[in-house]
């Protein structure tokens, strides 16, 4: 039986981009999460009036488990940062997780543990939330960088996401 997870870590054109190349990871979908309105749009959400998060659907399958995902996820995006990851700033770039409760106690230890063993410099600031309405970005949200590999922004905020991705899940991997 395949999985999903909602996760908030900036842009989702980064998240998209690093979990696009993980084994196990079935399908991904860049969208909004958790705010105020239904069917928001991208102008919306990047105003900031409707609390939404830019997060991305992940559906995985028994080849990865949520550890890894949350590991994965700890590693390419600052959980430390409140509603900004580098120069994006703004409350739909913070740092979320949305999960089913089943899920919930084991992302909580496993921040926890992060907590606990001192790898980042400030408290981790990541959400933990109950699933809520998904809202599918549009069409030219999805595989942004795929699309637009040149583009200043994938050279200079996703590139180096995929970065650490190789150099610490290389096991991790599907290309």
């Amino acid at each position: 039986m395949n999985s999903i997870i909602y996760l908030g870590g900036g842009c989702f054109w980064c998240i998209e981009s690093v979990f696009k190349k993980v084994k196990g990871v079935l399908s991904i979908t860049p969208g909004y999460m958790g705010g105020d309105i239904p069917n928001p749009t991208y102008e919306e959400v990047c105003e900031g009036y409707t609390n939404h998060v830019e997060v991305v659907k992940v559906e995985y399958d028994n080849k990865i488990n949520i550890s890894q995902i949350l590991s994965i996820f700890f590693v390419v995006h600052d959980p430390t940062s409140i509603n900004r990851q580098g120069a994006d700033v703004g409350t739909q770039y913070r740092s979320a997780i949305f999960c089913n409760s089943k899920e919930r106690p084991l992302i909580v230890d496993f921040i926890q543990e992060l907590e606990s063993e001192n790898i980042f410099d400030d408290k981790i600031v990541t959400e933990v939330n109950n699933i809520k309405d998904f809202y599918g970005a549009e069409e030219y949200h999805h595989d942004y960088f795929a699309k637009n590999p040149t583009n200043a922004y994938c050279q200079a905020v996703i590139n180096p996401k995929i970065v650490k991705l190789k150099s610490n899940f290389s096991n991790l991997i599907s290309e």
